[in-house]
């Protein structure tokens, strides 16, 4: 890291620390040469390469103003979206790429989404998956009404794992 006062180009790390969310690192440098100290923060980028083969940096913003979209008139309050946004991005950098693809967003959001609100999560599924069809609804509706949501999260828990299912026979 070159020096901001003596444009020395070398510098010593002093301390380093997560800020925004863990995504970024804050440095605390001190040049060798002139002992001035200086920060720096560092970012991880994170792009989305769309349909167009375009790409532009991910945006917790377009996530929000997609899923508010999808929740309008449902009993979603505004923490939530922010945490679901934030669940999205923490996925997606969870795969360790730089970039990725528009589509791999949108299955991102599926999941927290369902689990916030199914009538929210089929909404944006139609618009998603371009639904053409009554059949396309029925059958989304059969496969939510198949796995509740609360299934999907309880099973994606290790210890659900070492659980048997409860019988249903009555002595």
């Amino acid at each position: 890291m070159i020096c901001p006062f003596c444009r020395h180009d070398d510098s010593r790390v002093i301390d380093s620390r997560p800020v925004e969310d863990g995504t970024q690192i804050r440095r605390r440098r001190e040049c060798p040469q002139c002992s001035q100290r200086f920060s720096t923060q560092e970012v991880a980028l994170l792009n989305i390469i769309k349909r167009s083969g375009a790409t532009e940096p991910f945006s917790r913003e377009k996530v929000l103003v997609g899923v508010r979209k999808a929740c309008q008139g449902r009993p979603v309050n505004e923490d939530d979206l922010v945490l679901l946004a934030q669940r999205v991005e923490e996925t997606l950098r969870a795969t360790g790429q730089a970039e990725i693809e528009a589509n791999e967003v949108g299955m991102a959001i599926l999941a927290p989404l369902r689990e916030l609100d199914e009538v929210a999560y089929l909404r944006y599924a139609s618009v998603y998956r371009n639904f053409a069809s009554l059949e396309d609804f029925e059958g989304e509706i059969a496969l939510l009404r198949a796995l509740p949501s609360n299934a999907i999260s309880k099973s994606s828990t290790p210890s659900s794992a070492s659980k048997k299912p409860e019988s249903s026979v009555k002595n």
